[in-house]
């Protein structure tokens, strides 16, 4: 019989709607029902797609005897953190705080007024590894909360007074120099793993925060170092086994430092990053390659995580059957178990061509993943480049042309024997602040190439659906408010400060890319909102939440990027472009706020380890604003050939627009009156570059127009 997650639409606690455990979603029904009982809450914590959470629940949520004594001691509640990350938040706070570590499914213990006194990460049920087991774990709590409730009550108090006292609002000290931002180069060049890319060991997390800092103090510097650590970990990770070299996109994290063995889920956040990352280094370094794994993950995106009507859905899962289990009743989802290969299927696939496939991918008879016992699939392989054209053509006997042209072709042959496997889950809600990040990937990616390229159209009209689908579903137009959840046709849940902040990113490029008005009046809408409901005035910065729900103990503000980029890092940079079309008062406002943020933080070289895009905020601060405007319909081949001058300059903080004359240029001259004055010289589409509103003399020769935006290089490459 199921429990009450039954009727939650969340694909997480869905999950767990036929456990024994009788679960409560988060909410008074269970917060009642432990006052009532005088009983503890247990609180789980997780999301659809986490391996582990799946390992605890089969191990632990489905065991009689671990659900019977949860049933009758405790009150059990499961949440969902990427559905309630105000929730999540709180407790993470509280486990790292106690333990010195995090991560899910996380494991708390609260008091009936929801104060935790005991948590910790994934638990075994019965001891070993180290880890306490559950059972005991609930055993030994129960009976201190019989036994000995004052000393747990007492302790729950004085944590959660530590924890807001800790959270405090302080006020910065002085913006952040060139010298402070160039040593936080050298905080990132001492950790820099020269033989694999990345930072410091293993595990290796995507933190493309960091990569945009490093590209953005290339940009403002002409830094070669800052660069290089960028191109060596991008190819690393579009080379290694954390890329899907089948379907594209790519997985979680890497397990190893080398990039070879991924965590396999895969979650939309980290592709709309990436896309990014690439996108940048791509036009930093002038290298196509990387805007062509740029290019891979986009089209991952639209045919595996979209919804039908245009937004995006949150993630595939690690697990799923092996294809030998298909026919087995009860199989075991394993991790991986859809990505990784035998070499005899590799064999039957490609047949005489098949030792070129193996040199390229590094398929081994036994298998190429390292032995670990935690691995379920060391007797397979994982595909990462094993070696170049050259060497599989020397390792084969064949010539480099024969290696391509079978090479070319392998991937989509072992993409249409992959789609007879049993696929991982997909958690198909659909969450505006991640939207946002996919929707500022999309509309980059049009923003980035040539105009009569198929991909800035293919682009841009992905990025304009879902921001329409966002518009449509998780807009709140009585209320003025953004909703973060929409999933089978409901949409609830009012949107947290990062909602708002991505998608004001998503709007502002898709506004660049497009020009379409419409984005500019929502972003603006959106940015002014979220200063009002999280904004801080007084200390800098915005709460992740509005601190109005009181089962939330702490009003907090999140400053870390991390796997996903803080409100505040992301909302400065939104800042930061209001301010470049803005002008006047209305620029000065938002520049006073954005340097207020930066300020609060980013207060020592240090500082852009913890929030790298934060302190990419601060460059493109100092770098100061240059708009780049070309008047020109866009479909005319001078336009085209004034844009393609355009896109081969790596420029990352210069807001840039078509504007094309006529009904266009006039409804943006209503909301920017700085672009009304800017004309087409002599019929011709004409490029304008400005710094702070003060512009060259327009041109309509590209070579003319190249030489001006070489003047906003200000500086030597070193």
């Amino acid at each position: 019989m199921p429990n009450r997650l039954a009727q939650e639409p969340s694909p997480y606690l869905l999950q767990h709607a036929h456990n024994p455990v009788d679960w409560y979603p988060w909410g008074d029904e269970a917060f009642a029902r432990a006052v009532e009982k005088d009983r503890p809450i247990f609180l789980s914590i997780g999301y659809s797609t986490c391996h582990w959470c799946h390992v605890m629940e089969h191990e632990s949520f489905e065991h009689t005897e671990i659900a019977e004594l949860l049933n009758t001691r405790f009150v059990p509640i499961k949440v969902d953190r990427e559905e309630r990350p105000d929730v999540d938040r709180v407790y993470m706070t509280f486990v790292q705080a106690t333990t010195g570590s995090g991560g899910w499914p996380m494991s708390v213990w609260l008091t009936p007024d929801l104060k935790p006194f005991y948590g910790g990460t994934y638990f075994p049920p019965s001891t070993r590894w180290g880890r306490p087991g559950f059972l005991d774990i609930l055993g030994e709590l129960s009976s201190r909360w019989r036994e000995s409730r004052a000393e747990l009550v007492h302790s729950a108090d004085g944590v959660i007074e530590r924890l807001r006292a800790a959270q405090a609002g302080t006020r910065g000290g002085e913006m952040p120099s060139d010298a402070t931002l160039t040593a936080g180069v050298r905080e990132y060049g001492q950790t820099f793993d020269q033989h694999h890319g990345g930072f410091g060991g293993a595990p290796k997390f995507p933190r493309p925060g960091e990569l945009l800092f490093l590209l953005r103090e290339h940009a403002r510097t002409g830094d070669i170092a800052a660069r290089q650590m960028v191109l060596d970990t991008l190819r690393a990770m579009a080379t290694g086994g954390m890329r899907d070299h089948v379907g594209g996109g790519f997985h979680r994290y890497s397990v190893d430092a080398g990039w070879r063995v991924p965590h396999f889920e895969k979650m939309l956040y980290d592709q709309a990053q990436l896309v990014l990352a690439f996108l940048e280094a791509a036009q930093a370094a002038g290298d196509p390659t990387f805007r062509a794994v740029a290019d891979d993950t986009l089209s991952y995106v639209r045919r595996e995580l979209s919804h039908a009507e245009g937004g995006f859905f949150s993630a595939e899962d690690a697990d799923s059957i092996p294809p030998d289990q298909v026919d087995v009743p009860d199989a075991t989802k394993t991790e991986g178990a859809f990505y990784i290969w035998g070499q005899s299927e590799i064999e039957q696939l490609f047949d005489a061509d098949a030792d070129v496939v193996r040199f390229r991918y590094g398929i081994e008879p036994g298998g190429n993943a390292p032995q670990d016992p935690h691995n379920e699939f060391t007797d397979k392989n994982l595909l990462y480049v094993a070696h170049t054209l050259d060497d599989v053509a020397r390792l084969s006997g064949r010539s480099v042309d024969d290696v391509t042209a079978v090479l070319d072709g392998a991937p989509l042959r072992l993409f249409e024997a992959r789609c007879g496997r049993p696929r991982p889950h997909l958690d198909d809600k659909v969450l505006a602040g991640w939207n946002g990040l996919m929707i500022a990937a999309f509309a980059r990616a049009a923003r980035v190439v040539p105009l009569d390229d198929d991909a800035a159209t293919t682009s841009l009209d992905t990025a304009v659906r879902a921001a329409q689908f966002l518009r449509s579903r998780l807009w709140d137009s009585e209320r003025g408010r953004l909703l973060r959840r929409f999933r089978d046709g409901r949409s609830n849940i009012d949107g947290y400060s990062e909602d708002y902040a991505f998608v004001v990113w998503g709007l502002l490029e898709l506004f660049q890319a497009g020009g379409d008005p419409t984005w500019l009046d929502w972003a603006r809408q959106l940015q002014a909102t979220q200063n009002e409901l999280f904004g801080d005035d007084e200390a800098g910065g915005w709460f992740s939440t509005t601190g109005e729900d009181p089962t939330v103990l702490l009003h907090l503000k999140e400053d870390y990027d991390g796997a996903e980029p803080s409100a505040g890092s992301v909302a400065v940079g939104n800042l930061l472009t209001l301010g470049h079309l803005s002008g006047g008062d209305e620029a000065a406002d938002y520049g006073a706020r954005a340097a207020r943020a930066i300020r609060r933080v980013v207060t020592s070289p240090q500082a852009a380890r913890v929030v790298p895009l934060m302190a990419a905020a601060a460059s493109t601060f100092l770098s100061g604003a240059s708009q780049v405007v070309i008047v020109g319909a866009r479909e005319v081949a001078g336009t085209v050939a004034l844009q393609r001058v355009l896109v081969q300059h790596y420029l990352p903080g210069a807001l840039t627009l078509i504007v094309e004359p006529g009904v266009h240029q006039n409804a943006l001259a209503t909301r920017l009156p700085w672009l009304g004055a800017m004309v087409a010289v002599d019929g011709e589409p004409t490029a304008y570059l400005c710094r702070d509103f003060a512009c060259q003399a327009p041109v309509t020769d590209p070579d003319a127009f190249c030489a001006q935006l070489e003047t906003l290089v200000g500086h030597t490459d070193r």
